[in-house]
């Protein structure tokens, strides 16, 4: 009984923190999906990539993220392998 518990307490530790790191289409999500995803990024600058990409037509690198005000390197580094495209 107690190596289920220990088996199901880690898969529950192992859903949390995938769940943290979840990827995200940043072509296709809303600024919700995006802000939930994306370390240090919050619905008012996910706001901001739906409006870049409304403008601008779909994202082609991950780097252009950058171009939104408030989005440097270091965002796009640390959100590098959440970003698709």
């Amino acid at each position: 009984m107690n190596i289920k518990k220990v088996v199901a307490f880690i898969f529950l530790c192992l859903s949390s923190a995938s769940a943290l790191c979840a990827q995200v289409n940043i072509n296709t999500a809303s600024a919700d999906e995006i802000a939930d995803s994306l370390t240090g990024i919050g619905k008012k600058k996910a706001t901001a990539i739906i409006e870049y990409r409304e403008k601008y037509g779909d994202f082609t690198s991950k780097q252009q993220i950058t171009n939104i005000n408030g989005i440097g390197n270091k965002t796009l580094k640390k959100n590098s392998s959440d970003i698709q495209l």
